[in-house]
């Protein structure tokens, strides 16, 4: 027992088997072998070491965006007067992030102030004060006391008054900001016409946190003087921060009186794709502007609302604007690739192992596909049956049936002698 539980032991650390290889001469499937194995290697060099870099650790990169408009306008409304417009009266928010929004057209109410006033008469008409009754109880939730009931620009006072002196037509009265607001008309051209040649400074930083490297937008090439001159332009000045609205309204496939008029969103995507193994002045932005339309006509383009407030003769009252504008959202994309053994090893073991698709498929030609399938099964496999027998009636070696087979195709029979 304790001989036989010590050879398992020693087979097992002194023994190694190999697997039983078979060498067919056969053309179609040699040639599909090798064109397979051609294929494999293609795409392991091609695609994943030289395209996709497969060789290289990848970051992700962190991202900062600063933007400066610059450019001057001047209206000439009958509310207003002729006025003239800068960057503190048409960029919103001022500070100046990465989404903004420049005004491009607006509607005006002046010299609004708090007091009773008629409501717009397609929103509130009325013929009696029952009919203003009617409304506000549709305004509050049946069966709550929700207080005060408000219509659309105020809270409704159950009065039916004329909307003017000079008219006959009665709307519901409201204590609001009055006069209230009437945005049905749309200016057009857009006031702000002149904002197609604003420009738009972008100053981005990035950082690839894991290869320890930081870049600007203000590449080499960006020095000072190049920067009061240049605008951009994709094919004669790719690297100039410097944009004009129009122009990337234009990128977009927009007309700018178009999207001026309502406004509407468009995305400025900056991407970085730099490959470090490479002197860092190699990695550069490169920028791509996006219109994001608007598929439903219901509620187009893009607007809000913004008032000044002042005093006069001790009375609160302000100036309210509908504002239309461009909605500017700039997005950074990017990744830096930097060489790195472990990513190296583990792409070219992944591309060993696809090699073992020509074997496979080679396999399935042969077993299942050509008309000697059976003939190779045989060759390929060794079937091996247990039956009793004692072990006198069996060989000593294991390979002694086969070295037999061997010798009996090998000997030769002997001619048979014929006398003379």
């Amino acid at each position: 027992m304790v001989r036989k539980f010590k050879k398992e032991i020693s087979d097992f650390f002194f023994e190694y088997d190999t697997p039983r290889m078979v060498l067919v001469r056969d053309k179609k499937v040699g040639l599909t072998f090798r064109l397979i194995q051609f294929g494999v290697l293609c795409y392991i060099v091609g695609w994943v070491f030289l395209y996709e870099k497969g060789y290289q650790a990848v970051d992700d990169i962190i991202s900062s965006v600063s933007v400066k408009m610059k450019g001057i306008a001047v209206t000439n409304v009958s509310d207003m007067g002729t006025e003239i417009w800068d960057v503190a009266d048409y960029v919103f928010p001022p500070q100046g992030d990465s989404s903004f929004v420049v005004m491009t057209n607006f509607i005006i109410t002046p010299e609004q102030q708090m007091g009773n006033c008629s409501e717009l008469p397609d929103v509130a008409p009325c013929k009696t004060n029952d009919d203003c009754i009617t409304i506000s109880t549709r305004q509050t939730q049946e069966g709550e006391d929700s207080g005060p009931s408000l219509g659309t620009s105020g809270i409704l006072t159950g009065n039916c008054i004329p909307i003017n002196n000079e008219s006959s037509e009665k709307s519901c009265e409201v204590y609001a900001w009055c006069p209230v607001e009437n945005d049905h008309v749309i200016p057009n051209p857009p006031l702000l016409l002149q904002a197609e040649n604003f420009t738009l400074f972008i100053k981005n930083s990035i950082s690839f946190p894991r290869h320890k490297i930081n870049r600007q937008n203000l590449v080499e090439s960006v020095t000072s003087s190049y920067l009061k001159t240049c605008t951009y332009h994709k094919d004669t000045d790719p690297l100039c921060p410097v944009i004009r609205l129009g122009y990337i309204v234009e990128q977009t496939g927009q007309k700018f009186s178009d999207i001026a008029k309502k406004g509407g969103t468009i995305g400025i995507v900056i991407d970085w794709h730099c490959d470090l193994d490479w002197p860092l002045k190699y990695c550069k932005p490169t920028y791509h502007f996006h219109a994001l339309h608007d598929e439903n006509s219901v509620s187009k383009g893009f607007n809000f609302r913004h008032a000044r407030y002042y005093k006069e003769e001790g009375i609160r009252k302000r100036t309210l604007f509908k504002v239309f504008g461009i909605r500017f959202d700039i997005l950074v994309n990017g990744e830096g690739g930097k060489f790195d053994i472990i990513p190296t090893m583990t792409t070219i073991g992944s591309g060993i192992g696809i090699f073992g698709v020509a074997t496979v498929v080679c396999d399935l030609m042969l077993l299942h596909v050509l008309p000697k399938r059976n003939y190779y099964k045989e060759k390929k496999f060794k079937y091996a049956k247990t039956t009793k027998k004692t072990l006198s009636e069996e060989d000593s070696s294991p390979y002694a049936n086969n070295l037999k087979h061997e010798n009996s195709q090998n000997t030769e029979v002997p001619e048979t002698a014929v006398p003379s």
